[in-house]
């Protein structure tokens, strides 16, 4: 319940999935909150080879940070096996000073839920019908502190019938019912015999010795004495029924750990319930839920990584509670409640700015950490090529592959090796690493592809154009780009879908066939998109 969330974008590269690993390593190494790292869309091809390469298993996945039931701070009353006495649940209920309480069981599942007014309505029923049915025998004795006596009750395992105290004038009554009432005597020895000799199911003795005689001509009658007296025995014995039998068990609504708040607050408005259970993913019971649990929910913790854009982020960012944001890109539009730490800087990798957070803090990623990071910036600064890459890039780099024991020239051929991409159909290469940005009153998106020979990939130009345009209709963009991105080449080919105008204006280029080589161009975010923004904002 306590965890951080520290995520990427929604269509992770490996700065992405890295810097969410690195980050949530250095929080937890600094002693702080449990941060846990998680991914959204599909680690890409690349990033699995570096984990592999490095020993790690990929993050934890998430759809969204919506607020779920898990997050609320719903009770967790105790809850009763379906065999316990309306007394014990009574008794619980008065000193946790609760309305209601699940019942289970014995595997822990849902059986009904018991309210106190289960309990009373139950209660008032026994005054109009003093009956009891199939009242168990321990329960009976549990709940008057009884004991039995003589060996007439010994066979005894439940009983039944009408409860009558013991009084002159009632007697007459008990000889048309005799073999099915329960019948309550005081120190009343002529009322006592004449109950045994009308041969009643049981006899309560209150607060009274017992005769051995009574004992001895006891025959089927079962003898039961107890130390209270028959006023406070008559209305407990009705008590000793399981809490099976007044508690509701139909049409009962209940919720789940990963309900999300929105749907659960649209249930509790159309019912009339006051308190729900809660079950887990087994099905069994770990709470209850009233309605204002629902008030003030507390909500998902995040930390962003690698974006600050509204349309890159985790679906459900808005209820959640942004934490912190260290990113290396242009400033967008994510809002805050409250003030947060943002670290922002202009380097070519979000991995550069986590390795100087490691110096400060005065703490060594591990060699396995370091040698990942040093993947990560070279992948974010296509191996230094970039013109989004500094010195410090650089830097950062040599220093995590010193710590690592890794050539980092051996790394960077193992990185963008393209054996993997011709297995890949043409929308899983332009979902490969695809962002969405709003420019002005345009909307676009943009996906790149880093590798070693795009001449290659050039060939299956017609199936990656035919991607982009059924992307462009299903998500109503004004413009597709794909960015094949040549490290040998230090160079782009760029293909797109939409105005021709568009890329000729904001590259002063002559476009063909929907596409065009940008020479020296590496960089969505310093060379394409700005462009871009500066044609439109």
């Amino acid at each position: 319940m306590n965890e951080i969330y520290v995520t990427g974008h929604r269509n992770p590269d490996t700065d992405s999935i890295v810097a969410a690993m690195s980050y949530a390593a250095l929080k937890n190494a600094l002693g702080e909150k449990e941060y846990v790292a998680v991914h959204l869309g599909t680690i890409s091809d690349e990033t699995n080879r570096m984990l592999k390469h490095f020993g790690f298993k990929p993050p934890r996945f998430i759809q969204n940070v919506r607020t779920q039931v898990r997050d609320l701070d719903f009770d967790r009353p105790p809850c009763l096996d379906a065999s316990v006495t309306m007394d014990r649940a009574w008794q619980l209920m008065r000193s946790q000073k609760i309305s209601a309480i699940p019942v289970t069981n014995e595997d822990g599942t849902l059986y009904g839920m018991l309210s106190a007014g289960d309990i009373a309505t139950f209660s008032l029923n026994t005054i109009a019908n003093p009956v009891v049915e199939e009242v168990p025998m321990f329960n009976l004795l549990s709940v008057i502190e009884g004991r039995v006596v003589g060996e007439g009750g010994d066979l005894v395992d439940s009983l039944s019938g009408s409860v009558s105290i013991a009084l002159p004038q009632s007697c007459e009554n008990l000889l048309f019912d005799s073999s099915d009432s329960i019948v309550l005597c005081g120190s009343q020895p002529d009322m006592i015999r004449r109950a045994l000799d009308m041969q009643v199911s049981c006899l309560i003795l209150c607060q009274t010795d017992v005769d051995p005689e009574w004992v001895k001509d006891a025959g089927k009658t079962c003898i039961i004495s107890t130390p209270f007296d028959a006023s406070r025995v008559h209305r407990l014995i009705y008590q000793a029924i399981p809490i099976s039998r007044p508690c509701a068990t139909g049409d009962l609504i209940c919720f789940h750990l990963d309900d999300y708040i929105d749907d659960v607050r649209e249930v509790v408005l159309k019912s009339r319930y006051r308190c729900y259970p809660v079950l887990d993913e087994e099905e069994k019971v770990v709470g209850t839920l009233s309605r204002y649990h629902l008030l003030r929910p507390r909500r998902k913790q995040v930390v962003l990584v690698d974006h600050n854009e509204l349309a890159q982020t985790v679906p459900g960012i808005e209820q959640a509670e942004i934490l912190a944001i260290v990113d290396h890109h242009r400033l967008a539009d994510i809002q805050t409640r409250q003030p947060i730490n943002v670290r922002n800087e202009p380097v070519g990798s979000t991995n550069t700015i986590i390795t100087s957070m490691y110096q400060e803090h005065g703490v060594m990623p591990s060699p396995h950490m370091a040698g990942l990071m040093a993947a990560a910036i070279l992948s974010d600064t296509v191996m230094f090529k970039s013109p989004t890459c500094t010195k410090r890039d650089i830097a950062m780099a040599e220093r995590l592959a010193r710590i690592a024991h890794v050539s980092l020239e051996e790394l960077g051929r193992e990185l963008f090796a393209s054996g993997a991409v011709d297995s890949k159909s043409a929308e899983d290469l332009l979902r490969s690493d695809f962002k969405e940005f709003h420019i002005a009153e345009q909307n676009l998106g943009v996906g790149q592809v880093t590798c070693i020979d795009s001449e290659h990939l050039m060939q299956r130009k017609e199936d990656l154009l035919k991607a982009m345009e059924e992307m462009q209709k299903s998500h109503e963009y004004d413009m597709v780009i794909l960015m094949l991105t040549d490290v040998l080449q230090e160079g782009t080919q760029l293909l797109f879908i939409g105005s021709d105008d568009a890329i000729r204006n904001a590259f002063a280029v002559e476009p063909k066939d929907n596409t065009v080589f940008l020479p020296g161009v590496m960089s969505r975010k310093k060379q394409v998109i700005p462009m871009l923004t500066t044609l439109w904002g």
